[in-house]
């Protein structure tokens, strides 16, 4: 989020996209309510079911699974062609000015430097026409062919009312009035809000769905302002914090970058990893990516990271490719991975294809799993039925299971959707064997490395190097990582005039006082401040809201610097003055910045300095023009997902997928056709079960306690399907069976002349749990993922369906 829950109220207009907050999020969706109330706000679901987010919508529109890019792309097309964007915010604030390099090009659904052999762009056109001085050149007068406003206008001009018709199956008339509805906010005293959830995520282009409706956001002047921005509904309590963290196969704490095996050095990896800024005068906050490296190799490995050993970098792991889900379960099936440590986290039911995983957790050796559940997972090999059908004696691996507790039976802090890390105590203890993750974990580090010192073996520099000085090594407190993540001085730190800032062992203030010498550590830099020499800032409790504007910033503590609406410099003019003086964030007062909300900006940069607001892209800028940071373009484009129910796709019918699609060679063979499996499919979650945790709780079994799918009424009349019949609904790669839900919820829609029937599919069920046995949902699902995140496609696939 780049806002937060309690900003939503702030709204004028609520678009709920790519989610469904009422029914997902019930509690966080008072706030639109709220929204609602307050302002009068309008409502807006673009959604394939007419969801319980609809139902009390001022505005819904049915849209088909996998066609966002067109409808979010229209909407861009409609702004510009109606000169219906804020243009002194557009000029001031974004790259809409700035001039693309000559390089450049699109034709034919490609992007300039596309390699078909390795499917992959070479993005070296993607970038700014520079100066004598390297700074990117500009053209306040939107008058060159190749500034960013005017190659947007073209490139979203074929988007028009007709085209999103035509493949999202959205009415003209509800488009439009969805439109209008959206352009009255950039006027400066409007804003709208955009939630979206998993069903952008979850997509092959995932990353471009959202990036297009960030786009939006910035023409209308939404960035930055109270009510407005980009606002991700987490799935899970704590994922936010799982990002955070660095727990993606490619990433450290505080999103820095995990180096390459091309990065020998560390002077060869901040070379690649700190920007150059390319305009003059900007912030460009990743500068000091230095100081965030090193004072994190200082957390890991403590004395033994030094100035001589490049402070541990050698230490690190590098990567060769990519190790996301779908990369991990072909190596698994390839026999290059043999073990696995699986920690809350339920593998067989949330990778793509399930059938695949579970031939994939077949060729392991072994297998460990920390979880406070029963889940598929550890059970893979066990036959149920149709459910889960395997012959154990076909399967080798060695499973180890190791019951944790759950978040309710242990100390520590939540990172919501908000950004917000919330201490939270335990409720009980562990029931059982069962332990806390910290003491799993801590008792198998300390074997490991005993392992290594009595025996040796290959490569142990890194675990033996590593920090472990907790009060008991065993059994690292939750307070003691919350600490470590916060970061401490290890000598005394200064400032540049010399006066002391911080005393040796102090606890760090901010991520301001990062060092780059190996006086700080801190484990996640943008946690810096959750726990200061002040104490636990996540464990505080004051929800005083004296500007009624949600700025709680008493309540617990957001991240960074406790700020509760990301780029709020973005709500103020040039001048420093706010856009909208009756929702004033933050005001420059001829001194320094001010406001309700902790300034995103250095306090005494003054307006006439013109650095840009987005202090953390080194133009300053906000981007409509993407660079050479996506793989995919530099410009939302749509492609059809990899299992349409289209020949071609009506853009450029000789480029109708994504061509740099996350894709193997075997899984393009489990692809299915429209002439076999006509329907598109799309799961999501329902309010009386929780992904695969509660269908373990009685009560939650008893509210939902058998699998069902939803199908049209139109396709429940051609198949004889009544409600409650047993159904069959198939994927290229497998099939489920569950009870059928006949609702008018689900249109059919006509999808460039033919008619398209969407079929929903919750995805809680299972053959584990308190609830009646149940197919996993993935096991339709296939194999193919988006080519930035690598998230697998989960929302738009082909299926037929028949009476059981």
């Amino acid at each position: 989020m780049t806002n937060n829950w309690n900003d939503i109220k702030n709204a004028n207009v609520v678009l709920i996209m790519g989610g469904n907050p009422a029914e997902a999020h019930p509690v966080g969706f008072k706030w639109v309510i709220e929204a609602k109330t307050r302002n009068n706000a309008q409502v807006i679901v673009v959604d394939p079911r007419f969801n319980r987010s609809a139902s009390v919508a001022d505005l819904y529109a049915p849209v088909r699974a996998g066609s966002d890019v067109v409808f979010l792309m229209g909407v861009i097309n409609y702004l510009l062609q109606h000169n219906q964007i804020q243009q002194p915010y557009v000029r001031a604030f974004t790259n809409a000015a700035l001039i693309v390099s000559e390089g450049y090009g699109f034709e034919e659904g490609l992007f300039s430097g596309y390699d078909a052999e390795t499917r992959q762009y070479d993005r070296a056109s993607w970038r700014y026409e520079l100066d004598e001085n390297g700074h990117a050149r500009r053209d306040d007068s939107f008058s060159h062919p190749r500034c960013v406003l005017n190659l947007l206008k073209a490139h979203a001009s074929r988007y028009t009312p007709e085209m999103v018709t035509r493949l999202c199956g959205t009415p003209r008339e509800a488009f439009l009035a969805i439109c209008r509805q959206l352009a009255t906010t950039s006027a400066p005293d409007r804003t709208a809000t955009v939630l979206y959830a998993l069903g952008w995520t979850h997509h092959t282009n995932g990353s471009q769905i959202i990036r297009t409706a960030a786009m939006i956001q910035l023409l209308l002047g939404n960035i930055g302002m109270p009510g407005g921005g980009i606002n991700a509904l987490r799935g899970h309590s704590n994922v936010q914090g799982y990002t955070d963290l660095g727990l993606l196969s490619q990433s450290l704490p505080g999103y820095l970058p995990l180096p390459s095996e091309k990065m020998a050095t560390l002077a060869d990896y901040l070379q690649k990893a700190t920007p150059a800024a390319s305009l003059p005068g900007q912030v460009n906050y990743w500068q000091n990516t230095d100081k965030f490296f090193v004072s994190l190799m200082k957390s890991f490995y403590g004395d033994a990271a030094t100035a001589d050993n490049q402070w541990g970098y050698d230490w690190l792991p590098k990567w060769d490719k990519s190790y996301d889900c779908m990369a991990q379960a072909e190596m698994m099936e390839q026999g290059e991975i043999n073990g696995a440590l699986i920690q809350g986290f339920n593998l067989l039911a949330a990778f793509p294809d399930k059938n695949k995983a579970c031939r994939a957790l077949s060729r392991l050796k072994y297998m460990v799993v920390i979880d406070p559940l029963s889940t598929e997972t550890a059970s893979f090999w066990q036959p149920h039925g149709e459910f889960n059908d395997v012959d154990p004696a076909q399967i080798a691996t060695e499973v180890f299971r190791l019951p944790s507790s759950c978040f309710a039976e242990e100390d520590g802090s939540v990172a919501n959707s908000s950004r917000w890390l919330q201490w939270h105590w335990a409720a009980a203890e562990p029931p059982g064997e069962a332990l806390h993750d910290g003491k799993i974990l801590g008792n198998l580090f300390l074997r490991l490395r005993e392992l290594y010192r009595q025996e040796g073996g290959v490569a142990p520099e890194p675990l033996m190097a590593m920090r472990w000085d907790y009060s008991n090594p065993a059994d690292p407190s939750p307070e003691e990582v919350a600490q470590e993540s916060n970061g401490r001085a290890l000598q005394d730190v200064y400032d540049a005039s010399g006066k002391l800032l911080l005393k040796k062992g102090q606890q760090l203030n901010s991520f301001a006082e990062l060092r780059n010498d190996g006086s700080t550590a801190s484990g996640c830099w943008i946690y810096a401040g959750s726990w200061t020499p002040q104490g636990n800032q996540m464990a505080r409790r004051d929800n005083a809201d004296p500007s009624g504007l949600g700025a709680v910033s008493g309540w617990a503590w957001a991240w960074p610097a406790n700020r509760r609406i990301l780029y709020n410099r973005a709500s103020a003019d040039e001048q420093g003055k706010a856009w909208d003086p009756n929702r004033r964030l933050i005001e420059w007062d001829g001194q320094r910045w001010q406001g309700i909300d902790v300034p995103d900006y250095p306090l005494t940069l003054a307006p006439q300095q013109q650095a840009g607001p987005f202090i953390m892209q080194p133009d300053g800028l906000g981007h409509l023009f993407a660079l050479d940071k996506m793989a995919d373009g530099p410009f939302p484009e749509h492609y059809e997902p990899m299992e349409s129910p289209l020949k071609a796709n009506p853009l450029h019918p000789q480029q109708s997928h994504s061509p740099v699609a996350r894709l193997f060679a075997r899984d393009a063979a489990q692809l299915g056709e429209a002439a076999e499996y006509p329907c598109v499919a799309t799961t999501y979650s329902i309010t009386e079960l929780f992904r695969h945790w509660t269908k373990h709780a009685l009560l939650n079994a008893i509210a939902q306690p058998e699998q069902f799918v939803e199908i049209g009424a139109e396709l429940a009349a051609e198949k004889g399907i009544k409600a409650g019949d047993s159904v069959k609904v198939s994927s290229h790669r497998g099939y489920i069976k569950a009870k059928a839900v006949v609702t008018r919820r689900l249109q059919r829609l006509h999808i460039d002349g033919k008619p398209v029937d969407t079929v929903g599919i919750p995805c809680h069920w299972g053959f584990e749990g308190a609830t009646r046995k149940g197919f996993l949902a993935n096991t339709l699902t296939p194999s193919v993922g988006d080519a930035n995140s690598q998230t697998p496609e989960y929302k738009g696939f082909l299926v037929k369906v028949e009476k059981a």
